[in-house]
C-alpha cells in the first residue's frame, strides 16, 4: 500500500491555495504517494471523524491552479486548544493512515502544524506552506505570503474605481483594508493606487482612541479642503481596532467585541469604515457643517479572488517544494516551513518563527521607519509640521475647523508626527 500524505487549509481563504494544492498533489502522486485531501482545516480531524477526506488524483487537481478559493474548503478551529484536542487531531491523523501532512494557512495554522508534528514524535512529518492576504508572516528577505500581491491588485483596482467615483461626487470614501496586526496590505494598495491618506496600525501606539484617529483624518481633510478639494479616499488598516480599548469598542452602538478561537479580535464584527465615517460626521455636524462620506469595507472580495500569474508561479514552486522535503530534500528536519529565499527553496524550523515571549508565531509588521513607509507617507495628504508651524496656514486650517489657531496646534499637533 502507498504511502499517505495529507492536504488541508486553515484560516482565511487567499489567492493560490489551489495551485498549491495541485502542486502537491501531482509532484507527491508521481512520486508514489496517495493524497489525501482534508475538508474543513483541522475541523473535523479534532472531533475524531475519518470521513470528511477526499483521495485526490492528478485529473482533480490539474486544472484548478488558475481558480481562487480551496477546493477542501477551510476553518479556524485550533487543534492545539487543549492537550485532548491535539492529541485527537494526531491520533485522527495516524488513523487516516497520513505519514505526510501540508498545512496551508498563516500564522495560527503554522502554530497548529508545529504542535501537530510535535506531537506526533516523529510519525508524521509536518510542512507549511505559508500564505496570508495580511503579508504579516516573518518571511526571509521580505518575501510575500502568497495570495498577497493577488489581493492587492483587486484592491487596487477597486480603489481607483472608488477615487474616480469620489472625484465624480465631491465627497469621502472611508475604506477600511482588511490587516490583522499589520498593515501591509493597506498601505500597499493606498501606494499603488494613490490614495488620498493611508493610515496603519503600525503609526499608532497600544491604547490609541477614537479621537485620535479622527484627528488623523479630519486633519487630511481639512488639508484637502484648504486644496480645493471636498474629496478624498482614505485607506484604513482593520488592525487599528486592535490597538484600541475593547471597552471603548463596545460601548459604541452595534459594535460587538468577540474573539476567535485563536483568541484574536473578530475584527469583521468591527465596522471601523463605519465607526470613524460617524465619529467625524458628528464634528461637521458640531462645527454647523455637512460632509459627506461613504464607508466601505474591502477584504472578503479579496480572499478567493483568481491568482495573478505572481501567485501562480510562486504556489506551484512552493507546492512542488513541500513534498520533495517531506521526501528528504533540502533539510532532515521532522518539520518545518517551505520559504522561496533568493531564489532558491529553504525549510525554516518550526521554531525559527515563534516568539519565544507569547510561544506565538512572530508577526511581520510595516517597518515605519523604513524608506518604504516613507515614502508612501510623501506622498499622502495629511498634515505636517510645517503646516503647523507656517502662521498663514495654521490660521487657515484653525478657521475651517472653527477654532482658534493655537487650539487647533495643541489639537492636531500630535497627527504630525512620524511613528
Amino acid at each position: 500500500m502507498a504511502e499517505r500524505l495529507g492536504i488541508l487549509v486553515g484560516g482565511g481563504p487567499a489567492p493560490g491555495i489551489n495551485s498549491v494544492i495541485s502542486s502537491v498533489t501531482i509532484e507527491a502522486i508521481n512520486n508514489g504517494l496517495e493524497v489525501i485531501g482534508i475538508y474543513d482545516g483541522f475541523k473535523h480531524l479534532v472531533e475524531g471523524k475519518t470521513n470528511m477526506v477526499k483521495k485526490l488524483s492528478i485529473e482533480d487537481v490539474s486544472r484548478i491552479h488558475i481558480e481562487g478559493g480551496s477546493i477542501l474548503r477551510t476553518s479556524r478551529v485550533n487543534p492545539a486548544k487543549s492537550e485532548e484536542t491535539l492529541e485527537k487531531t494526531v491520533q485522527t491523523l495516524k488513523k487516516l493512515g497520513i505519514k505526510y501532512l501540508v498545512t496551508i494557512g498563516g500564522g495560527d495554522t503554522a502554530f497548529s502544524a508545529s504542535k501537530v508534528c510535535e506531537r506526533s514524535q516523529g510519525e508524521i512529518k509536518v510542512v507549511h506552506v505559508p500564505k496570508t492576504i495580511d503579508n504579516d508572516l516573518p518571511l526571509p528577505e521580505n518575501m510575500p505570503t502568497f495570495g498577497f500581491e493577488t489581493a492587492r491588485h483587486v484592491a487596487t483596482e477597486l480603489v481607483y474605481n472608488l477615487m474616480q467615483d469620489s472625484r465624480t461626487t465631491n465627497r469621502w470614501y472611508f475604506v477600511a483594508m482588511m490587516g490583522r496586526e499589520a498593515g501591509h496590505l493597506a498601505l500597499g494598495v493606498g501606494k499603488a493606487a494613490s490614495a488620498t491618506i493611508t493610515i496603519i496600525p503600525e503609526e499608532f501606539k497600544e491604547g490609541v482612541t477614537l479621537e485620535e484617529v479622527c484627528d488623523v483624518l479630519d486633519g487630511a481633510i481639512l488639508k484637502r479642503k484648504l486644496m480645493g478639494r471636498d474629496d478624498g479616499v482614505a485607506i484604513i488598516g482593520e488592525g487599528i481596532a486592535e490597538k484600541m480599548d475593547p471597552e471603548e469598542l463596545a460601548n459604541i452602538p452595534g459594535v460587538i467585541v468577540e474573539k476567535d478561537p485563536h483568541g484574536h479580535l473578530r475584527l469583521a464584527e468591527i465596522p471601523l469604515a463605519t465607526i470613524l465615517k460617524r465619529a467625524i460626521e458628528r464634528r461637521y455636524a458640531e462645527r454647523g457643517e455637512r460632509i459627506h462620506i461613504v464607508d466601505v469595507t474591502i477584504g472578503y472580495e479579496l480572499r478567493s479572488a483568481r491568482p495573478i500569474p505572481f501567485d501562480i508561479v510562486y504556489t506551484r514552486t512552493l507546492g512542488y517544494s513541500a513534498v520533495r522535503f517531506l521526501l528528504g530534500d533540502y533539510s532532515d528536519l521532522p518539520g518545518g516551513m517551505v520559504c522561496v529565499v533568493g531564489g532558491r527553496i529553504k525549510i525554516l524550523p518550526f521554531d525559527a518563527f515563534m516568539d519565544p515571549k507569547t510561544g506565538r508565531t512572530k508577526v511581520r509588521v510595516v517597518d515605519v521607519r523604513s524608506e518604504d513607509y516613507r515614502v508612501a507617507r510623501k506622498y499622502m495628504i495629511r498634515l505636517e509640521k510645517k503646516d503647523l508651524e507656517d502662521p498663514e496656514t495654521l490660521e487657515k486650517l484653525a478657521k475651517l475647523a472653527k477654532m482658534e489657531p493655537e487650539e487647533f496646534k495643541k489639537k492636531y499637533w500630535h497627527t504630525t508626527e512620524l511613528p
